[in-house]
């Protein structure tokens, strides 16, 4: 049984959301499958977009639809990470970004709370009807590398993206 539940975001979240951004920033980490969360002032324009993005006629301009999700802990609603499935892929995803981005906070790290994400967010993919799954990490993130494996990733190749080496693996769903 999962220790984790995934579920959309809401405005019952948002002290821990922005609480998580702010982890991250004080850190200096990349809030990878947060849908931008860093580039928004307030929470309000975030879930805006994120909204937006659900769907196919609003999702927002260069973008492709996504489902966020917060990663919870299933028995004290606890914030521990987000992971982000874009529906389809663009020439930037299928190239450097995948269907699926995901970050667990520095506080939670070594738990195997990022596996037990991935493995809720294929679920995920399967009700979206996405046979292969595209995941794609830093080549130095060692972490994610395992996290990717541990979920079915078969590597494929690595190429040059604009922020570095990306390893580029597919799961078979």
């Amino acid at each position: 049984m999962s220790r984790l539940k995934l579920i959309l975001p809401s405005l019952e979240y948002k002290d821990q959301i922005m609480a998580y951004k702010k982890e991250f920033i004080e850190a200096g980490d990349s809030m990878d499958g947060t849908a931008g969360l860093a580039n928004y002032d307030t929470f309000e324009k975030w879930y805006s977009a994120i909204l937006d993005n659900l769907n196919e006629d609003t999702v927002r301009e260069g973008l492709v639809p996504a489902s966020t999700y917060l990663a919870l802990i299933g028995d004290s609603d606890r914030l521990v990470g987000m992971i982000d499935i874009r529906h389809r892929l663009n020439d930037y995803l299928l190239k450097c970004g995948g269907h699926i981005g995901y970050s667990v906070r520095k506080s939670e790290r070594k738990k195997g709370f990022a596996t037990e994400m991935l493995n809720l967010a294929l679920k995920e993919c399967t009700k979206l009807k996405i046979k292969k799954v595209l995941v794609t990490c830093d080549k130095n993130n060692i972490a994610s590398v395992k996290t990717i494996i541990n979920n079915g990733g078969v590597f494929e190749n690595l190429i040059e993206c604009s922020d570095g080496s990306t390893n580029r693996y597919w799961i078979t769903l």
